[in-house]
């Protein structure tokens, strides 16, 4: 049995995806300063996906 290989690029632009939605909120956010941080804390995250998938992806082009 063999797995199914990801697409890495598709992967790459959902997390771009990802990216542009926290920063969006972030910037909708300066009344609310929970929001704020914890979108702070989701583009976080989304880093280190970034250091996972869209790295590589770059890296291939």
């Amino acid at each position: 049995m063999t797995a199914q290989q990801p697409d890495i690029e598709l992967l790459d632009e959902q997390i771009q995806r990802l990216k542009e939605a926290a920063r969006t909120l972030s910037d909708m956010a300066n009344q609310f300063p929970a929001i704020k941080r914890n979108a702070a804390r989701v583009l976080s995250s989304i880093k280190m996906m970034e250091i996972n998938v869209s790295d590589i992806v770059r890296l291939t082009d």
